[in-house]
């Protein structure tokens, strides 16, 4: 899975927990009590020095995804696979085992220290039939026709271009490839963000609104998926869709959580203005610990989907 992390421009706040270090609980939450949000909960960088040494190659988050990709996946000898958003390589590890030595493995992502930590563990594990890959998925330098299974675990909800990236799927796989993906769908963590939307309301900002409704529509549904898939060239053969919870004591351990604060807290920051951010997520904190008193914690849905396509057999087809 690649992470794309980014600030707002100008946004002031520390990236660096605070250097006092409490030797006692009641001191840490008085100091905590005096902190801005974005104190408290600095934001882990995706480009942190470091971060490919400790980042878990497979988070909690992308191992809920491919349970039925993996078991559903046309394992074999010989076989050419890429693997599209590989992040640190979990996915194209263990395909490359299944599949044997004669088997090669593309793994493709941009993020250069996810690619670094792919490498590392390759070498150390001993494994020299995955090749790694530094590209985004428009253009992979892969000749046309010549692969025999492409999977991407929560990859397409990460493409700029989607469509364009199927269409590369398309190029470089064989007549009847195999393609794998999984993806998380409109509904992502509805409750967060019924939270965000009536905050946002009554304070009469109903500007900061819409934009936090654009931002939740750029996760697609079940058949607007199917349908890129579709155009693009492949024949769905096989979807499904469940949905999972994660729990928090509060909105505190939410926004304290190390991977929301990588993966989810960059882009919710980037919907605001920068003089907004700061009011908001310190009012969305306490309305959250609120909600988690009343209820005994705060929970978030998580929608899975699954894709299985095959590439249209007739080259003449697009």
């Amino acid at each position: 899975m690649a992470v794309n992390c980014r600030m707002p421009p100008n946004t002031q706040c520390s990236l660096s927990a605070p250097i006092t270090t409490p030797t006692r609980l009641h001191d840490k939450l008085v100091i905590m009590d005096h902190l801005s949000f974005f104190e408290r909960y600095p934001i882990v960088s995706a480009n942190q020095s470091g971060l490919s040494v400790f980042y878990d190659e497979l988070p909690l988050w992308s191992s809920s995804f491919v349970p039925e990709l993996l078991e559903r996946a046309p394992i074999s000898q010989n076989a050419t696979i890429v693997d599209l958003g590989c992040g640190t390589g979990f996915l194209s590890i263990e395909i490359a085992q299944r599949c044997g030595p004669n088997s090669k493995v593309f793994a493709i992502d941009p993020w250069p220290i996810a690619n670094e930590r792919l490498r590392a563990k390759l070498d150390f594990i001993g494994i020299e039939n995955v090749e790694v890959i530094q590209k985004n998925g428009i253009d992979t330098g892969l000749d046309a026709a010549s692969v025999d299974l492409i999977v991407s675990n929560l990859g397409i909800n990460n493409f700029e271009e989607p469509d364009r990236v199927l269409r590369e799927c398309h190029r470089i796989a064989k007549p009847g490839a195999c393609l794998q993906m999984t993806t998380n769908l409109v509904g992502n963590m509805k409750e967060f963000y019924a939270e965000l939307n009536e905050l946002l309301r009554d304070r009469n900002r109903e500007d900061l609104v819409e934009r936090v409704s654009k931002h939740v529509a750029h996760r697609g549904t079940s058949e607007s998926v199917e349908q890129l898939i579709d155009q693009a060239g492949f024949r769905i053969v096989h979807s499904s869709a469940n949905n999972f919870q994660m729990h928090f004591s509060d909105g505190s351990a939410l926004f304290g959580h190390w991977f929301i604060r990588l993966a989810f807290l960059p882009d919710w920051m980037s919907l605001f203005p920068t003089a907004d951010i700061e009011w908001i997520f310190s009012s969305l904190e306490d309305r959250l610990n609120t909600r988690a008193k009343e209820s005994g914690r705060f929970s978030v849905t998580i929608p899975v989907a699954y894709f299985e396509a095959l590439r249209n057999s007739d080259p003449h087809l697009p």
